[in-house]
């Protein structure tokens, strides 16, 4: 009789007035979607900045930005409609306000437009996504290289300059142990920033960064050089299979782990890598490990989105443990005990958008 009375729920017709509203819940999607392409070229060509510097006809911004006009003006057309400008006919001028330009220019901290370029990027692989639904497996990592690479670039050093040195390292008295010199591992560098930065900071502790992408790390030594540093190296490793010897005093990952094939044998091989006293720095996403802990999170369509898109797809492709994006802080505190990581400390990033896990063996 229940199955009947289920049966007979899902023949009944959705009120009209419900269709309507998810209709426009569909449509705005769509025209976010068209507002993100609109913002990544914004970001791209300079017409932000540009923008900016004070209300402008099309032409007038063009020429700020040494750009066609006829492009630049259906592109202040598609972000007037979407919110971003505001607009006067009468003499045909676009304006950014201020509070917009803030999150759209300038500072790392607030400026928002390096996460425009992810969709655009990961919009390609929907295709070959698709196929994994129905065949199983996944996109490899390499498939996402070199463009993958250059997006995580910008990303993690507008993320690493601001919250690194001053946030990220300033707990459990990191700090200071790297100032009194510290031999330490970052793994899952990919392009180094974060290897170089911690490397300028603390010149006695030497600093070396581990990666399976050459083209990667060959940006970090390229970086390296530029700084002039001496005690960094970078070197191509799984770092499924860390080496043991010598020991490090701190080993960093961040926001590396989720993506692993064998992220268990990592976090075993990170704490047989830590000398006697050493500590885990891990930096992830914040999050529960649990659906309903998550849905209120206004972030979460994204970092779920782009854990199908990439961070789940790149594991399963090796046939590895598919944690995903927003894998939570339950299943990370019970991976690290089985890892042999008997004092877990979780603290809230000061980004806001990550959680800080000090691990230490004893």
């Amino acid at each position: 009789m229940a199955a009947a009375d289920e049966a007979t729920q899902k023949l009944q017709p959705a009120d009209p007035r419900e269709v309507r509203a998810f209709a426009g819940k569909l449509f705005d999607f769509y025209n976010g979607a068209m507002v993100t392409f609109m913002v990544d070229i914004g970001r791209r060509t300079g017409l932000f900045e540009a923008a900016a510097r004070g209300p402008a006809s099309s032409a007038e911004l063009a020429g700020r930005a040494g750009l066609q006009e006829r492009y630049v003006r259906e592109w202040l057309a598609a972000l007037t409609a979407g919110g971003v400008f505001t607009y006067e006919p009468a003499g045909g001028i676009y304006i950014l306000p201020p509070a917009h330009a803030a999150c759209l220019t300038g500072d790392p901290r607030t400026n928002l437009t390096a996460p425009s370029r992810l969709p655009v990027l990961l919009g390609k692989f929907v295709p070959a996504l698709a196929e994994c639904f129905v065949n199983g497996g996944g996109v490899p990592y390499s498939a996402f290289r070199p463009e993958f690479t250059e997006s995580q670039t910008i990303t993690s050093r507008t993320r690493h300059d601001a919250w690194l040195l001053d946030g990220y390292l300033a707990v459990g008295g990191l700090r200071e142990r790297l100032a009194a010199g510290a031999r330490v591992a970052d793994v899952g560098c990919g392009t180094g920033h974060a290897v170089n930065l911690m490397g300028r900071a603390f010149p006695v502790s030497s600093f070396t960064g581990f990666d399976i992408a050459a083209d990667a790390l060959a940006l970090g030594e390229a970086e390296a050089r530029e700084f002039g540093l001496p005690n960094v190296r970078f070197v191509r490793r799984d770092v499924a299979e860390l080496p043991a010897q010598p020991p490090f005093d701190l080993i960093t990952s961040f926001d590396a782990i989720h993506d692993q094939a064998r992220p268990a044998a990592v976090l075993r091989g990170i704490r047989s890598a830590l000398a006697p006293g050493g500590a885990y720095l891990m930096v992830e996403p914040r999050a529960g490990s649990n659906l309903e802990e998550n849905l209120r999170n206004p972030g979460a369509p994204f970092a779920y989105g782009v854990s199908v898109l990439h961070c789940l797809t790149v594991s399963l492709a090796e046939g590895g443990a598919g944690l995903g994006t927003l894998w939570g802080e339950q299943i990370a505190r019970r991976m690290l005990g089985e890892a042999g990581f008997t004092s877990v400390e979780v603290t809230p990033a000061p980004d806001r958008l990550n959680n800080l896990f000090l691990c230490r063996p004893e």
